[in-house]
């Protein structure tokens, strides 16, 4: 069994906005999905990834600034398969 709730439509800035009751336990700021079929509308809370958003956090410490350009580029390591004479390739061919 449904609950039937009636929602008034109003014009915020440009566009408009459904009033929710609060009966429907939806909390203020919870992003939505919209759908429109054909005679109606279906709305659903948006299905969370589980990422860390640090938006609001960037700015905040004092230590943390964004690192140059140069500061970014590391340097070269040498790997042991980067050598021609590595003895891992005769192993691989031997297979």
């Amino acid at each position: 069994m449904s609950n039937e709730y009636r929602a008034k439509v109003f014009k915020s800035g440009n566009s408009v906005a459904l009033r929710l009751p609060k009966a429907l336990g939806l909390k203020e700021g919870t992003e939505m999905v919209v759908r429109e079929e054909r005679d109606h509308f279906e709305f659903a809370p948006v299905v969370s990834d589980d990422r860390l958003d640090l938006t609001a956090v960037w700015g905040a410490c004092p230590g943390l600034a964004s690192p140059h350009t140069e500061e970014r580029a590391f340097e070269p390591s040498l790997r042991a398969w980067d050598d021609p004479d590595w003895a891992g390739w005769e192993a691989e061919g031997s297979r």
